[in-house]
């Protein structure tokens, strides 16, 4: 059993935010123009979101091809030690909500063959 760890890439000082996120573009200048300032955060979040709709849509596909898989080889559709351990994953990350997070993107991801 192969155990595989990921690592967070740095950042730049000076762009987190209070909550350890990236401030987002655009925002250092916000006392002079604050709608500017929340329409560029919004316009940047929005980006954010199609970016992780796609990224969301490849792992379905990518969970998709696992499952198609595992059962030709005449096992079962999910491995739930394995999804115990994106659901583990998510928690230490984000904590109970990144724990229901976890849970619906496994959701997302299976069933689908």
């Amino acid at each position: 059993m192969t155990t595989q760890t990921t690592t967070t890439p740095p950042r730049a000082a000076g762009t987190e935010g209070a909550a350890g996120l990236e401030a987002p573009a655009g925002t250092e200048g916000a006392d002079a123009d604050p709608e500017a300032a929340i329409a560029r955060a919004r316009a940047d979040i929005d980006a954010l979101d199609e970016e992780i709709v796609r990224l969301l849509r490849r792992r379905m596909a990518l969970s998709e091809g696992v499952q198609h898989i595992r059962m030709a080889r005449g096992g079962r559709r999910t491995d739930l030690a394995r999804e115990n351990e994106v659901l583990r994953r998510w928690h230490a990350e984000l904590g109970q909500p990144g724990t229901a997070l976890a849970m619906t993107l496994l959701e997302l991801c299976r069933g689908r063959v």
